[in-house]
């Protein structure tokens, strides 16, 4: 009770120059066995234990007393002494800046970096202690936004970073201990969204400089890996929620479902209240954001070939990915010339080099596949460019097949070739429009030797998705990219008994990692605007036609909203339907990545409908 009442006094005991004489001798006067210390020095302690109480929140005069205090203690760390002041360093360090003006924060953190000077004592506690403050203590979580202003929560960032800056430079081991500390820190899955987003963006502030050659790697890679284990944590179940107008992926997630009643009759693909798909959606907002700013400092390659190296580490095979591959998207749109390229010769690299696994390969050309199609910022030049190496890799395989003398449709054994054929008519669905209105351009493709590689006896048509292949023929016809002999026999080696088939033989199993992108802010304000979206593309055919490919990819996609209804008629005819449900977003249930998924003789089967593309299950 008595160092309380002493606690209300302290103004006049702690003030101005005399408090700085006063916490050197009350420091000093404790150092010694607790059985010796006088009673009035033991009082002075507590009084001085009390004035940086972590737990007591303080109005602004009470602030200026410990702003005070801080400071004396910030002259006076060579007094402090881990074995008698046990209980005033624990009260530092347990301290939050959050709750503070700027002023104390100020004196609060120059006492924190002059402690991690002291040679062998404090560093990790301090490095520790400043970690801690990435995040709002626990009260202010819930109320983050009414609380603390933008302003006030960049200014502790900006402080935080500035602070650790200077430890960083003053102290060699620094960056190595506060790598560790990060990591260990770092968010966990069922963390509060807040507290994720706040750590991650506090974390990518330091990603600059001096500090960010240093640890840069480790932090993106830990921002990434959080990414991905979000990411695959969202299913299309979780996503899905009753509306009172049909969604556009109701008939495609009978597989998915067993049942698609169970959702209810009227389903639209929402992320409301899906918890990992809201945490997701504001991280990858923070990335974002921070990619933006590297591009306006003059920093994004560097950023963009460290994130080259995780993806390739981390992100490529995973197959449930659906939304953390788009960092990789939307720094390629802040830099086409540089980084767009760039990330697909790296893709194509991988594709065609024999340096990676068959998995890997796959993904790659699938995700180039993707990429090229999606990008609206990738030129047609670069377009044609890739398709030739793709189209000469596959050119390649068929003559080394010849030689072997053993040709068997098998779509394990060619697995690579026939993803190669179906990434190079997807990417055509897209862009052969386009391409064709450069005439220079337009003759590359037309030398392309596309028609031998579809008439190979490994017959690619019927194993590539039915949709990619019904499509691209049409619009390779209403090009005249083949002769009228070669478009009739092209049709009737799709038209065989076996494509027929429920589902077809030996279907090729594929996933299209940049199909459209559905956590809703970040794809407002950073992928949208770079996405091209099927009901946008125009196809050879559509000036013969009419515009007649609605947007069978994006949930009520228009080019204003994603947020509008778009109706199917289930009582249209089912042919119509099929038809129209087999456009330019699909992903198969079961996949041929992983042979063991298919029962005995009956091969690989595709569904009789496509689903969203959520990637085959690894």
């Amino acid at each position: 009770m008595g160092a309380e009442q002493q606690c209300d006094d302290m103004e006049v005991a702690f003030s101005d120059s005399e408090a700085f004489r006063s916490v050197q001798h009350v420091l000093q006067s404790v150092r010694m066995d607790p059985f010796l210390i006088d009673l009035r020095d033991k009082e002075q302690y507590d009084i001085l234990l009390c004035a940086v109480d972590s737990t007591t929140r303080r109005n602004s005069d009470d602030q200026a007393m410990l702003a005070t205090t801080l400071r004396a203690l910030s002259e006076a760390v060579s007094k402090i002494d881990i074995m008698y002041h046990h209980a005033l360093l624990h009260n530092i360090f347990t301290m939050s800046i959050w709750y503070y003006n700027r002023d104390t924060r100020d004196a609060l953190l120059d006492l924190i970096i002059r402690l991690s000077a002291v040679a062998d004592q404090y560093l990790r506690e301090c490095l520790q202690m400043l970690v801690n403050n990435f995040t709002p203590p626990g009260p202010l979580v819930s109320q983050m936004e009414k609380l603390v202003s933008d302003d006030k929560r960049k200014e502790i960032y900006s402080q935080l970073h500035e602070s650790l800056k200077m430890i960083s430079d003053t102290v060699p081991l620094a960056p190595r201990v506060l790598k560790d500390i990060i990591n260990r820190s770092m968010p966990k899955l069922f963390d509060n969204k807040v507290k994720m987003v706040s750590f991650v963006e506090c974390m990518l502030g330091l990603d600059t400089e001096r500090l960010g050659d240093l640890i840069g790697t480790s932090l993106l890679e830990k921002v990434v890996d959080l990414l991905t284990e979000l990411d695959v944590n969202i299913t299309w179940e979780d996503i899905l929620q009753e509306e009172h107008s049909k969604g556009i992926f109701e008939m495609e997630l009978e597989d998915l479902a067993g049942d698609v009643d169970k959702f209810g009759q009227e389903t639209e693909v929402l992320f409301g209240g899906n918890v990992c798909a809201e945490k997701l959606d504001g991280l990858m907002v923070v990335v974002c954001e921070h990619l933006k700013s590297c591009a306006e400092h003059g920093c994004l390659k560097r950023e963009f070939d460290i994130l080259k190296t995780i993806f390739r580490k981390g992100v490529l095979k995973v197959h449930k990915s659906k939304f953390a591959q788009f960092i990789m998207f939307y720094a390629c749109s802040l830099d086409p010339e540089i980084c767009g390229l760039d990330f697909a010769l790296f893709l194509t690299d991988i594709f065609t080099k024999k340096e990676d696994d068959a998995i890997a390969r796959m993904s790659a050309v699938s995700y180039v596949g993707s990429y090229l199609s999606r990008a609206r910022f990738i030129s047609a030049d670069t377009v044609v460019a890739i398709l030739k190496r793709l189209v000469d890799w596959c050119i390649d395989h068929c003559e080394r097949q010849k030689k072997k003398h053993t040709r068997t449709k098998n779509p394990v054994e060619h697995q690579i070739f026939y993803a190669s054929c179906q990434a190079v008519m997807y990417v055509l669905c897209f862009r052969l429009r386009s391409i064709m209105d450069y005439p220079n351009l337009k003759s590359q493709v037309f030398k392309m030797n596309i028609r031998s590689i579809l008439m190979d006896p490994l017959e690619p048509l019927k194993v590539c998705l039915p949709s990619i292949v019904n499509e691209f023929l049409r619009q390779a016809k209403a090009a005249r990219l083949f002769n009228a002999s070669v478009d009739l026999e092209l049709e009737d080696r799709i038209d065989s008994d076996l494509s027929k088939a429920f589902g077809g033989v030996n279907r090729l199993d594929m996933f299209f990692p940049f199909d459209p992108y559905l956590l809703k802010e970040s794809d407002r304000r950073y992928i949208r605007p770079n996405f091209e979206f099927w009901s946008l593309v125009k196809t050879t055919y559509s000036d013969d036609e009419g515009d007649e490919l609605g947007d069978f990819d994006a949930p009520g996609m228009n080019v204003d909203s994603l947020d509008d209804n778009f109706d199917v008629e289930l009582n249209s005819d089912d042919d119509d339907i099929e038809y129209t449900m087999n456009k330019m977003s699909i992903t198969p249930h079961r996949s041929f990545y992983h042979p063991m998924a298919m029962s005995g003789d009956s091969g690989l089967s595709m569904p009789a409908r496509i689903r969203p593309s959520v990637s085959p299950p690894s």
